[in-house]
């Protein structure tokens, strides 16, 4: 049996580490995400082989989601491998999903896991909690983009690390393009290293989408177009990551720029409000003339502040009032008043119904 995907693993393990000691400080402590499945089994065994060489502490989480018969005798097992491997510590922590949320039971797990990752880093001091998602994972993640019509950043797909809390970040070393860590490595890095997995079986249940791309829809891509389609998705989304990274930080220099332009050029039309709670003030013209990809992303960033996360349709409508203008009255937006007035684009906070607004 070959070596290789014990080697690989511990590879984009090493890799991670290296780059998370470069940005903290001494012995930082890493908490493996520990399902007891393949995935996250094979992180825990490639952690625990390079964090001591790199100078980190790793341990392990364990959540327990509660959600099938037996949890609790699973969640032991998996800590109970993660000590034979030399992690410590081993948290294990019970979680209660919310029933009946509105994204599915998938989304209300991942939802109160989460939660729990925030709170067991701050209370353990961890700098990073690394998870076992893999090219696989990244693959079946365009899919459902593409499925959901959704723009480049969701296309991008599972970032590689991202902040959780102030102080910590959520790693995924499995999914760098090199090397290549897919499903199939990880089963085979844990039987070479003679760890025994456990099969969660909502991995089999075809309620859940993810469930049902895996089994049914990559199947029959890779029959039809070739065996390299889980490859060539997880690309897709490398290249949608770069691409929605530089688009994002131009959008940013963007609404930065026309705040400045605002600031030094326009003026209030007469009898207009003065300063609301929190407004954004634009130049139209300013915002008319930008590339659509680009303008919508200043939309989007300027909505982030009054704390709404605008779709594409609401994004749509307040740029109307730029680039379409025909005296429109009043864009109303979750959380958002849009209007426009003396060549200005004003976003002003809207709290209760638009409708008791203009009685």
């Amino acid at each position: 049996m070959s070596d290789r995907p014990l080697l690989d693993t511990r590879r984009a393990v090493r890799r991670a580490l290296a780059s998370l000691r470069a940005r903290s400080g001494p012995e930082p402590l890493v908490l493996v995400a520990l399902s007891g499945g393949a995935d996250s089994l094979a992180l825990a065994a490639a952690t625990a082989v390079e964090a001591p060489k790199l100078g980190v502490r790793a341990g392990a989480l364990l959540i327990d989601h509660g959600l099938q018969a037996g949890s609790e005798e699973v969640a032991e097992r998996a800590g109970e491998q993660a000590s034979a491997l030399g992690l410590g510590p081993v948290l294990v922590r019970r979680v209660r999903v919310a029933a009946g949320a509105s994204g599915g039971p998938e989304a209300a797990a991942r939802d109160a896991r989460y939660t729990e990752f925030r709170s067991v880093a701050a209370e353990a001091g961890a700098s990073a909690i690394l998870t076992g998602h893999t090219r696989s994972d990244q693959a079946e993640q365009v899919l459902l983009g593409i499925a959901r019509g959704s723009g480049s950043r969701t296309l991008a797909g599972i970032p590689e690390r991202r902040p959780l809390g102030t102080e910590c970040e959520l790693l995924r070393p499995f999914l760098g393009a090199d090397p290549e860590i897919t499903r199939e490595v990880t089963r085979a890095a844990c039987e070479r290293a003679e760890l025994v997995p456990w099969d969660d079986p909502h991995n089999d249940d075809d309620r859940f989408a993810r469930v049902r791309v895996r089994r049914r829809v990559l199947p029959v891509l890779a029959e039809e177009l070739g065996g390299g389609i889980t490859a060539a998705l997880a690309r897709t989304a490398d290249l949608a990551r770069e691409d929605a990274d530089a688009l994002d930080a131009f959008a940013a220099e963007a609404l930065a720029g026309l705040r400045r332009a605002e600031q030094q050029d326009a003026v209030h039309a007469p009898g207009a409000p003065g300063a609301a709670d929190h407004e954004v003030l634009l130049p139209a013209a300013g915002i008319a003339g930008l590339p659509a990809a680009i303008r919508n992303r200043v939309i989007r960033l300027a909505g982030v502040e009054f704390g709404a996360h605008l779709s594409r349709e609401h994004t749509l409508a307040l740029a109307a009032l730029a680039t379409d203008w025909r005296g429109q009255g009043p864009v109303f937006v979750p959380g958002i008043r849009g209007t426009r007035a003396a060549g200005l684009l004003r976003l002003t906070r809207q709290t209760g119904s638009p409708r008791e607004k203009r009685d």
